[in-house]
This record gives structure tokens, sequence and C-alpha cells, in this order.
């Protein structure tokens, strides 16, 4: 167990690597946790990097009689101690289902509005390896196909901007509880953690029990194999992706008919599934085992199929994967951020004026022109799915980029990590936005990556 005199070594493992240049959000909601991860942060900073800015943010999520009364605990707590504070609240309906997923997903975008109005590029949180291990856990009762398996990985990339950095990954709760009683700092108890309605606390509470120790173990150990595998099979998918891919026309990928034969067949199974959910797309992987069978299927004969919302064209002169012409969005006026059929990125430079986004549909895509090395038919379906700028029946642009006078971009997406890609999964990504012409990610908050694929450092 560590003990506050070796909280030095502490902080240097902690944040030493972290690049905190544009200084550093820090989510606090009270808890021992996210406070102890403030105190070490402010004691990082003021012993290296005085001037860095710190802000801690607490997010109400409106949840509980207390929660805005804890936060302004907080707020209390940081302006006794010199730091920036914000309190955000999450407004609007609640879910009455999938409650702890959809607090998440509106934490994370509170938090990086609150990162981007600052110009921070940082997000810190105070997850454990306590919350690691009940992660794994969660993930393994599910019977999850193994990428699950490595946790919550130590950075994030949040809606393709924002990295959100987990320093305490590796630090078990009762470390960190035993420096604030040493400085004499108490914590708020948050009781949805033991509320057994949801399946964390159960799993908290079970490991509080018998042989709780040695599962947590367990699942640690088994979180950084996982990792290590997820990271490796990441490489070889992106390095299949590039040697085999391409991009004829907007919307349509092709793949080489070497690709299905490829001896690194767990490689090339994984880049399927990554390459169907970002055509088609989906935020989660196609099926594997759906997969496995698609992939044994084209390496003999040609065939059609569809798979997570992407038709997969086998033929003589390649694979083609595209969008599917079934339930694409309708036409609606753009907005900023938006995504469109999680495909692309809207971003408005000015007021829509009465534009409206739809898809190019069959009839304006054979009067397009396509490339004479690809099937007519197919390129042309996938054009009749890209999006397009209308105004009335006119059409004012088509698949990306400005629109002139109307100043709105549709810029590509890698669908499955558009709204989070852990570092995991950082080269496979970067080779599938290359793929797309998406914009690449931004660097990873450490010191010195070397720029390439192996950011996945991280």
């Amino acid at each position: 167990m560590l003990t506050p005199d070796t909280k030095p070594d502490l902080l240097d493992r902690l944040f030493s690597d972290l690049d905190l240049s544009t200084g550093a959000v820090a989510a606090v909601s009270g808890g021992s946790d996210s406070t102890a991860l403030l105190l070490l942060l402010k004691d990082h900073l003021d012993r290296t990097a005085p001037a860095a800015r710190l802000l801690a943010v607490t997010v109400d999520h409106g949840l509980r009689p207390d929660s805005a009364s804890e936060a302004r605990l907080v707020q209390r707590f940081c302006v006794e101690r010199g730091i920036a504070h914000r309190i955000l609240s999450w407004r609007g309906d609640k879910p009455t289902t999938g409650l702890p997923a959809a607090a998440r997903e509106a934490r994370y975008r509170l938090l990086a509005e609150a990162a981007d109005a600052e110009g921070i590029k940082l997000i810190l949180t105070g997850h454990t390896a306590d919350d690691q291990a009940e992660t794994v856990l969660m993930r393994q009762a599910r019977d999850d196909d193994g990428r699950g398996l490595a946790g919550m990985a130590p950075a994030t990339l949040h809606d393709w901007r924002t990295w959100i950095v987990r320093p305490l990954l590796g630090t078990r709760r009762a470390v960190l509880r035993e420096i604030l009683r040493a400085r004499d700092i108490s914590w708020i108890e948050d009781p949805t953690n033991i509320d057994i309605r949801f399946e964390r606390p159960r799993v908290r509470a079970k490991l509080g029990q018998g042989d709780g120790e040695r599962r947590i173990a367990e699942a640690l150990a088994r979180s950084e194999q996982a990792a290590l595998e997820r990271l490796d099979i990441g490489r070889r998918a992106a390095t299949l992706i590039d040697a085999f891919a391409d991009r004829p026309v907007p919307g349509l990928i092709r793949l080489d008919r070497g690709f299905a034969a490829h001896q690194d067949g767990e490689a090339a199974l994984y880049a399927l599934r990554i390459l169907l959910a970002a055509v088609g797309g989906m935020s989660f992987l196609a099926d594997e085992a759906r997969c496995v069978a698609l992939l044994s299927r084209l390496r003999s004969a040609p065939l059609c199929a569809t798979l997570s919302r992407t038709v997969v064209d086998a033929r003589r002169t390649g694979i083609f994967l595209r969008r599917e012409n079934r339930n694409l969005p309708a036409a609606l006026p753009p907005s900023n951020n938006q995504l469109w059929d999680n495909r692309r990125r809207i971003t408005l430079k000015d007021g829509p004026g009465g534009l409206v986004i739809a898809p190019l549909g069959s009839a304006a895509a054979r009067q397009a022109s396509v490339s004479e090395d690809v099937p007519q038919s197919v390129a042309r379906a996938a054009l009749a799915a890209e999006p397009a700028l209308w105004r009335g029946a006119e059409r004012l642009d088509f698949t990306g980029g400005d629109t002139g006078p109307q100043a709105i971009s549709m810029v590509p997406v890698v669908a499955p990590f558009a709204r989070f890609l852990p570092s995991f999964d950082l080269a496979p990504a970067v080779a599938v936005a290359a793929l797309v012409g998406a914009p690449l990610p931004p660097a990873p908050p450490f010191h010195g990556h070397d720029g390439e694929r192996g950011w996945a450092k991280a």
C-alpha cells in the first residue's frame, strides 16, 4: 500500500507523461476518486507547470435531490484552494431505460463543451483500477467478444477532437482514500454507488466479499492482456486496410480480392468488421460470427449480401462495400456538429437558410461522372446514398466540402469511432480515416508519441 510519503513518486507516475500545455479539465463529482485526482493534479501542476490552467467541472445530472447541493460543496472546496470551477447541469427529459449510459454520454458532452470553451484539449477523469476491474467483470458476464475485456482505455477521443484521459486506472481506490485521510479531507458518498438496481453497484458489492481481491487481480491481469491483444490486432488490421482498400467514389470502398484470402485471417476479419461499420454508419462493429461466415464465402465465390447496413458486392474486379439504400435519413435542415447517418459531420458556418440535407438519390446519381474502372451500377448505387445539400428541388452541393455561400461542410467520419475512439483502436481508425477522406484524429496527449501508428502508446 502506498503512503502519503510516496506521493511525489505517484505524481510522476500519474501525470509526467501527459502534455498539459493547454491545461486540463478535471471531472470532479466530489467522490473520493475525483477529489483525489483534482488534488494530485493540482500538486503536480504547482510543482511542474504553475502557469498551466486547471478547471474543475462538476456535472449535476439532476437525478437525485441532493445533487445540486453536492455540486455547490465541490465548488466551495475548489474556491478554498484557488481552483477554477464550473457547475454544468444535464437538462431536459431523462430516459426511463439505459439511464447510466445516457448520463455518461451527457457528462462527456458537457465536459467537452467546457474544455472547448476554455481552449483546453484535455479532460481527466478519476476512474481507478477498481472501476477497471468492475468494467471487465461486467463485460465478461455479457459474453463479450474479447475487445471489451480490455476495459476502459487509458485515453479516449471524444467527438474526434477532445482527449479524455484516465490517469488513475493503475491506482487502487484505497490508496487514494489513504492520501485524502492523511490530509484530513472528506468526500461525498454517492448513494447511487450502492444502489443494486444498477449493474456496477451489484458487481462492486460482490467484490467486497470473500475472494473479491483475487477476482480484482485476475480481472486487471485479463484487462492488461486483452489491451495488448487489441492494440496488436488493430495495427495488423490497419496494415491490411492500407494495403487492400481504396475509395473509387465517395461512399464506395473497394477491397482487392486478395484481402479475403490473406494469411492473417484474424486481422482480415477485424478489418472487415470495422469497414462494414464505417460504410454502414454503425456505432458498433459488425457481428463477429456473421463476419466469419461472410469472409469464408468471399474467399470462394461472387456474392451480394447485406450486413450492418452495408451491401457487400463481391465481383471479379473486387469486393465492393456501400451503404444500402434503405432507412436513410429523411430530408432535414442541417444543424451544427450533426452526424448525418453517422457517416458525415455537418458543420455550419452560417444559418441553414431554408436548406436541407437529403440523400443524393438514384436520379441525380445517374447523372454523376464516375470512374470507368469500377462497375457503373455499383458506383451510382453508392453515390445515391451519399448526402447532398438541397434548396427545394435544387441541388446545391454533393458529398462534402464547403458549399460556397452557404458555408456548410459535410465531412466524412469513421462511424464506429466518431463519438468515442479508445486509444486501443487508434491505428485502424487512422487507416479508415485516410481511406474515407476524414480528417486524421489529433495526436494523443502524451509526450514522445511518434506521430505514426505507434500513437497507440496511449
